[in-house]
C-alpha cells in the first residue's frame, strides 16, 4: 500500500516503519516461514530510502540473506528471486560518487555485477514466466548493461506489452516505452 501514488509520504513513511516490525515479529513467530524473510528483506530495503545510504549500504548484506534464506525455504517463489537479482543490479548500477562515498563508511561494497543479476532475472522468469512486468523490464535493461541489444529490446518490449493491472504495470510501461522510444523503437 505505501507503494501508491494516492498514499502522502507522511503515511508512506509510517506504514514502512510498521510494515518492518510487523515482518520482524512474524520472524521472532517462525524462522522457517519463507515469506517473514522475505518481507523482512523487502521492510529493510524500506526503511533504508528513509535513514540514508549509510544505513541502506549497512542493511544491504542482512537484505540479501534474509532474500536467500526465503529462497532456500521456498526455491519456487518467483519473486523473492527477482528480489535478489534486483539487489545485484542496484549495487551493479550505483552512481561512482555513492560508490566512492560507500567505500568511506565500509570496508567493501557488496559485489554485485550485472551478470549476476541477469541469472536471478532470468530464474525469476522460468520459476513463474510472465509473473511479473517489472521482472520482464529488468531482464532487458540488463541486457543492455551487458551490450546485448537484441535481447534487451526484446524483454524490454515485453515489459512494454505487459497488460497494466497496478500502478507499478503502468510505471514499468511508461520505463519500457522510454526506453524503447530512447533507442529508436
Amino acid at each position: 500500500m505505501a507503494q501508491l501514488s494516492t498514499v502522502t509520504p507522511a503515511e508512506k513513511k509510517r506504514m514502512v516503519y510498521e510494515s518492518r516490525e510487523f515482518a520482524k515479529k512474524a520472524l521472532e513467530k517462525d524462522e522457517l516461514c519463507w515469506a517473514a524473510h522475505k518481507w523482512y528483506g523487502v521492510c529493510l530495503s524500506d526503511v533504508g530510502d528513509y535513514e540514508g545510504i549509510k544505513v541502506k549500504i549497512g542493511n544491504a548484506y542482512i537484505i540479501k540473506e534474509h532474500f536467500q534464506r526465503a529462497i532456500e525455504l521456498n526455491p519456487k517463489d518467483a519473486t523473492t528471486i527477482h528480489l535478489i537479482g534486483l539487489w545485484y543490479y542496484m549495487f551493479a548500477d550505483m552512481p561512482w560518487y555513492q560508490k566512492k562515498i560507500a567505500s568511506t563508511l565500509f570496508a567493501a561494497l557488496p559485489p554485485a555485477t550485472f551478470e549476476e543479476a541477469l541469472v536471478y532475472f532470468q530464474m525469476a522468469e522460468e520459476a513463474d514466466p510472465n509473473f511479473y512486468s517489472k521482472n520482464l523490464l529488468y531482464l532487458g535493461k540488463s541486457y543492455l548493461k551487458l551490450k546485448n541489444n537484441e535481447l534487451g529490446l526484446f524483454w524490454i518490449s515485453k515489459a512494454k506489452d505487459y497488460p497494466a493491472r497496478s500502478e507499478e504495470d503502468q510505471q514499468v510501461h511508461k520505463e519500457a516505452s522510454d526506453i524503447l522510444k530512447s533507442m529508436g523503437r
